[in-house]
């Protein structure tokens, strides 16, 4: 199973790197029950596992060392019965064969050799996962990312433990790995020596009653791992474990998409217009299910979720200083999408907007204005954009004729998906320009 495949790719690079021999059993039961489960409060719960599995009148925060012990020598004893299932192999079908309950994943009805040693790495594999926004985790099979990620366990067992954190939560081991590594990997904010102060904000939700921490859009650690693996193409394994067992499978992440964006964004506004990296990164990215049903997270997987509606007659307004953002994301990702990925292309639908602009300004009366912003901006399709073009022209100052004869050219040769985004990112330009004018 994939977490025993992660669990023994970290386990060999944790022996490598610090010069250690453990065994898997030897490195779960010194240090991942250390950790995870002998404290009060747990870092992980595993659905079914004797650690959660309580005699009457006992509760997890309340269970002595002693009895925090007896479940360790629970899931051991379990182990060498020689039954893998769900609550003591994380990520394996549950033990009701024939019925295989919504806590199973991964059924097969191939006969997969199992032994213990498997077992205890299922454990190590499945603390490595990365929980993101909708509810999804990630697996990467890869020895630098899951000694990173390890990096982060100690600072969330100290903060489960400082009495002044009381109201800390519990059990988010992955949530918090997908938060710690997409500080750990940010250059600019990433200090070694941070503290609580420092990443509060960042990093958690905090009411009267609790403190927990906030899940991560997917989008913000794609383009962490980006930076640190530039150019690259990496599978990840995305699933969900819980009361109902969800597997979406294999998918690959193309870091150069977010590479390509930053370089977009910089050659269009930058160094004029500064945007806050997170604020940029949160605005990318379909909900990470509806992502995966592209089959690969790459530049589809990042189009902004609000620029859906921009596709059909919704007029940008940016009307608000906050919406501006949104304008510098939207256009980033649309002059990217397009095939016409040239250096002209980055002022191309400016320059388009400004003559629009022009052209509609030149006449008080509202025809040229509905001309505009009815039959080209809501022309479902080259022919009538086209149609639009050539009623302009009988009017167009005359140089800008030749401007609008090229931009006609260019446009029957577009594919429909790049008339889309043509036509999305003409408007942006244009309304923007507009309110600046």
């Amino acid at each position: 199973m994939i977490t025993t495949v992660v669990g023994r790719t970290f386990l060999e690079a944790y022996n490598a790197e610090y010069r250690s021999q453990y065994s898997p059993r030897g490195f779960f039961e010194k240090h991942y029950f250390q950790l995870f489960f002998n404290h009060p409060k747990y870092m992980q719960w595993v659905t079914n596992s004797p650690f959660v599995q309580m005699k009457a009148g006992q509760k997890s925060h309340l269970l002595t060392p002693v009895e925090r012990r007896e479940k360790l020598v629970g899931l051991r004893e379990k182990i060498a019965a020689g039954n893998p299932e769900a609550s003591i192999a994380i990520g394996y079908p549950a033990s009701e064969e024939k019925e295989y309950a919504s806590t199973s994943g991964l059924v097969s009805d191939l006969i997969i050799p199992t032994n213990e040693e498997d077992i205890y790495l299922s454990w190590i594999g499945s603390g490595l996962g990365l929980t993101v926004a909708g509810g999804y985790s990630i697996l990467f099979d890869h020895p630098r990312i899951l000694l990173d990620i390890h990096k982060g366990w100690a600072h969330y067992r100290k903060y489960l433990n400082d009495r002044t954190l009381t109201a800390m939560r519990g059990n988010q081991i992955n949530t918090w790995n997908a938060q710690w590594l997409a500080y750990y990997y940010d250059k600019e904010d990433y200090r070694s020596n941070f503290n609580f102060a420092r990443i509060r904000q960042r990093m958690f939700e905090i009411s009267t009653e609790k403190i927990e921490v906030k899940t991560l859009p997917w989008s913000r650690l794609f383009f962490r791992m980006a930076e640190q693996f530039p150019g690259r193409t990496m599978i990840g394994y995305i699933y969900s474990l819980g009361q109902t067992n969800k597997t979406i499978g294999f998918i690959p992440f193309h870091f150069k998409s977010a590479n390509r964006l930053v370089e977009v964004y910089r050659k269009l506004f930058a160094p004029d217009i500064r945007i806050n990296a997170a604020d940029f990164e949160n605005l990318f990215g379909l909900h990470i299910q509806r992502a995966c049903e592209l089959g690969t997270i790459g530049m589809q997987a990042l189009r902004p979720q609000k620029l859906k509606k921009y596709f059909t007659d919704n007029q940008p307004a940016f009307k608000k200083q906050e919406e501006i953002p949104l304008y510098h994301v939207f256009k980033t990702w649309l002059v990217t999408m397009l095939s016409k990925n040239k250096e002209e292309l980055l002022d191309h639908t400016s320059n388009i907007a400004k003559k629009l602009i022009r052209y509609r300004k030149a006449s008080n009366k509202t025809d040229r204005k509905n001309l505009v912003e009815k039959e080209l901006f809501e022309a479902k399709q080259q022919r009538g954009f086209l149609d639009g073009l050539t009623e302009m022209i009988k009017t167009i100052h005359e140089e800008d004729r030749s401007f609008f004869k090229t931009l006609r050219d260019d446009v029957y040769l577009m594919t429909p998906e790049e008339y889309g985004y043509f036509v999305a990112l003409l408007k942006f330009d244009y309304y923007y320009q507009d309110r600046n004018a």
